[in-house]
């Protein structure tokens, strides 16, 4: 779905499937690995802005980092 919900739920689920807690890429960079996996999600098209600020809510509520 094209909203962000969606999008908070589609990108947990490939920040965790990355396995990023093993390597040393900043938080940028971790983005774009989880982004990448997710890259066809209608909300990130869309709202490229949005969707980076959502993640880093997303990283520090979550304590993701």
């Amino acid at each position: 779905y094209n909203n962000a919900d969606s999008f908070a739920m589609a990108f947990d689920a490939a920040w965790k499937d990355s396995d990023l807690d093993n390597n040393n890429n900043n938080i940028e960079e971790k983005i774009e690995i989880t982004f990448e996996k997710i890259k066809t999600h209608p909300f990130l098209i869309e709202n490229p802005v949005q969707s980076k600020n959502l993640a880093f809510f997303r990283i520090k509520l979550l304590g993701l980092s």
